[in-house]
């Protein structure tokens, strides 16, 4: 049988900001048709790590390879790792006065308004196509925006930063099943060519979405890897002190 290349490679990553080291050494691959989920303190690297995978400049690449589709794309600026296929939703991302929904989602969606129509009611966002980006929006409202531009980009590569958080039930539900769609989970995994990494604090987004793998970044190095729901219900039970006692020993 021929293994198939990972569709996200990352090897020896380590990454500093302001000279300070926030990712180190890791080591990652994602297949095609994979979810992963990234548990961690606050400040343990998560986001860094995502970060890093966009390209974005405030964070250095100080060692490593980062390879998406088979290319090294460490070179290449965020947009152009976009274009590749790479998405993202952030954690809390910002507030756009001046432009509207609709006119970045009509950039994501090669202005085909029917699917932005479709794509908005799937998200309950009908009426907010024509509101500044985010401005006055809830936490619930906001998340259900970033995911939106998702559907609209529809991108092969998923990177979720905490897409659960500060979010009721009903939300979650909600961007879970669009998620889902995304994803292309009504297919057989063997047909799945979407993928994602989904770091989540309360993991709440995991009961929606089923992740295949799941991994603990603690102090910048992913500590130990699993099944996500044991590794969840294992930090719901013993928090992540455990965790950081197995890095000591190892």
């Amino acid at each position: 049988m021929i293994k198939m290349e990972p569709l996200l490679k990352i090897e020896n990553l380590t990454v500093s900001v302001c000279g300070k080291k926030v990712v180190k050494d890791v080591n990652l691959e994602i297949n095609r048709g994979e979810i992963h989920a990234l548990f961690g303190l606050n400040g343990s690297g998560k986001t860094s790590l995502i970060q890093a995978i966009l390209g974005n400049p405030k964070y250095k690449v100080e060692k490593g390879v980062i390879i998406f589709k088979g290319e090294n794309i460490l070179k290449l600026p965020t947009y152009e790792r976009i274009r590749l296929g790479i998405g993202a939703a952030f954690q809390s991302p910002p507030a756009i006065k001046g432009v509207k929904l609709i006119d970045i989602l009509k950039v994501c969606a090669r202005r085909n308004i029917k699917k932005i129509r479709s794509y908005a009611k799937e998200l309950m966002m009908e009426d907010f196509l024509w509101r500044d980006i985010n401005y006055g929006f809830s936490g619930g409202e906001i998340k259900r925006s970033e995911i939106l531009q998702l559907r609209a980009q529809n991108p092969e590569i998923l990177l979720l930063d905490e897409p659960d958080s500060g979010v009721d039930i009903v939300n979650i539900r909600i961007i879970g099943e669009v998620i889902n769609k995304i994803l292309e989970k009504y297919k057989r995994h063997s047909e799945r060519k979407k993928s994602a990494l989904i770091i989540t604090h309360t993991g709440s987004i995991l009961y929606f979405v089923h992740a295949d793998r799941g991994h603990v970044m603690i102090n910048g190095r992913i500590a130990c890897s699993g099944n996500p729901l044991d590794i969840l219900e294992r930090i719901k039970e013993k928090g992540y002190g455990e965790c950081i006692r197995c890095v000591r020993e190892s």
